[in-house]
């Protein structure tokens, strides 16, 4: 996938969820394209571009690493303890062959915490299984990798419970792996709405996804304004001339 497909196809899901300051619809208006709220696109800090695919599927990638996160269940689990993210990553261009640890994680939350990858004996003693049940339900493909990407991988952090698998503490990157898995996070006072970056770094960058746990009325003025949301963020990423 090339940075002006990713462009149109994903960049909406970054802000699309994010509504404009107020999180409105414009005046009401004949022009309809007048009636779609104005998006507030969340700054990330660092050089990267960040893109959509889904109503919950979001991108950040910079000449390094991409990152792709699915996170349905996750708007499903408000005030829940534990979130989880469905992640996948690889590396672009020239990167060289890389070994990415479970510190290269982190989250941050709305009240401005950042919160750390837990081990997976955090996890299993959390016992996460309301949302992990939730997520075989209530997910999206986030299979969305650049066409360099083909041989699978999996990011076996937290393998599911009652599997064969045992956990591992890396997963190693190359341009032609499409790094899959589940993130988890305990969350302290549990899962609230508002603006989030998954947070991972790479050998020499940081790539920061946003996304953004919606209110019931934000989800439906985002699916009712879509297409006018996209273009909005397309416009905004946009190449300069």
């Amino acid at each position: 996938m090339n940075s002006t497909r990713a462009l149109s196809a994903l960049v909406g899901a970054t802000a699309l969820c994010l509504l404009g300051a107020t999180g409105h619809a414009g005046a009401q208006d004949k022009d309809k394209n007048k009636d779609a709220p104005v998006v507030q696109i969340p700054q990330p800090g660092v050089p990267q571009i960040m893109t959509l695919e889904g109503k919950f599927v979001r991108v950040a990638y910079n000449a390094e690493g991409y990152v792709i996160i699915g996170y349905q269940a996750t708007n499903r689990s408000v005030g829940e303890e534990w979130m989880l993210l469905e992640v996948g990553m690889t590396i672009l261009g020239k990167a060289p062959e890389y070994r990415m640890g479970r510190d290269a994680f982190s989250l941050e939350t709305p009240d401005g915490k950042t919160l750390p990858l837990p081990s997976i004996i955090e996890q299993r003693e959390g016992n996460p299984r309301a949302i992990m049940q939730r997520a075989n339900v209530q997910r999206d493909s986030i299979n969305y990798f650049p066409t360099s990407a083909y041989r699978a991988c999996g990011i076996g952090f937290f393998p599911d419970l009652g599997s064969r698998a045992l956990p591992q503490d890396v997963v190693d990157l190359s341009t032609d792996r499409a790094c899959v898995g589940r993130l988890y996070f305990k969350i302290p006072g549990g899962i609230a709405l508002g603006q989030h970056w998954l947070n991972v770094k790479f050998q020499n960058s940081l790539v920061r996804v946003p996304f953004r746990i919606l209110t019931e009325d934000e989800e439906k003025l985002l699916s009712k304004n879509y297409k006018s949301i996209e273009k909005q963020v397309k416009d905004a990423f946009r190449p300069k001339k």
